[in-house]
């Protein structure tokens, strides 16, 4: 499911215009994007979490040349779905 498709999805179950569910989800999408950034979690109960990870700076390989190489420091964001998310 792309994004056109979720907004479809929203606007049929919520009974809310195409327009409304797009503003609905960019709205969210920017929350929890702006909620990460200050290092918060973003939990969604019966849904999951939206946490940061930090990854250490670390050495590398070039698996074309071989040659060692130095990987940044990070953070990237990471969801982990609650127990009770479960597809039937």
């Amino acid at each position: 499911m792309n994004k056109t498709e979720l907004i479809n999805a929203m606007a049929e179950k919520s009974g809310l215009t195409k327009t409304d569910a797009k503003k609905a989800l960019d709205a969210f999408m920017e929350a929890t994007y702006e909620g990460l950034k200050k290092g918060d979690k973003v939990s969604l109960i019966g849904f999951g979490t939206f946490s940061v990870s930090e990854r250490k700076a670390r050495t590398g390989k070039n698996p074309r040349t071989g040659k060692k190489i130095k990987i940044a420091a990070k953070k990237s964001a990471r969801f982990k779905a609650s127990k009770s998310l479960v597809i039937k």
